[in-house]
């Protein structure tokens, strides 16, 4: 037979005058300003099944909408390319290993994205590792003034 516990009379006291204060106690979510809630909020699009030139059309298109949107950081995932029948050259691949390589150089590289791109990385491993990347765009407050 388990020993009954008997609360005392300060504990019930103590948590009498806890639960009266519960007002106080605030929710985590709103511990941080909503707008950095907003602006760390990722967008993703992930590429599997493009050819390269839907591929460029699309991640042109997405890039602009997020921007223009107030997003701050993408994830674009390309795929590894593991089924790709040419490992020595990728951009001659006859499957998908050309997004990896191509779709960071064409975002770099196309003059009406990059004014508004900040920098453009590997993912984390965890997101997609090499098989992916993220794209962190500039603050578009600043090109709407």
């Amino acid at each position: 037979m388990k020993k009954k516990y008997s609360v005392s009379p300060k504990d019930k006291k103590d948590w009498t005058s806890f639960t009266k204060q519960m007002d106080n106690i605030f929710v985590k979510e709103d511990d941080l300003p909503k707008e950095n809630n907003e602006k760390n909020k990722i967008r993703r699009l992930d590429l599997h099944g493009y050819s390269l030139s839907e591929a460029n059309k699309v991640v042109k298109k997405f890039i602009t909408e997020s921007f223009y949107m107030n997003y701050r950081k993408l994830l674009i995932v390309t795929g590894k390319g593991s089924r790709s029948k040419s490992h020595d050259n990728p951009y001659i691949s006859e499957n998908l290993s050309v997004l990896k390589n191509s779709i960071p150089e064409y975002i770099k590289n196309d003059e009406n994205l990059n004014p508004i791109i900040n920098k453009v990385t590997q993912a984390e491993r965890k997101y997609g590792g090499e098989g992916a990347i993220n794209v962190y765009l500039k603050d578009n407050k600043k090109f709407t003034k």
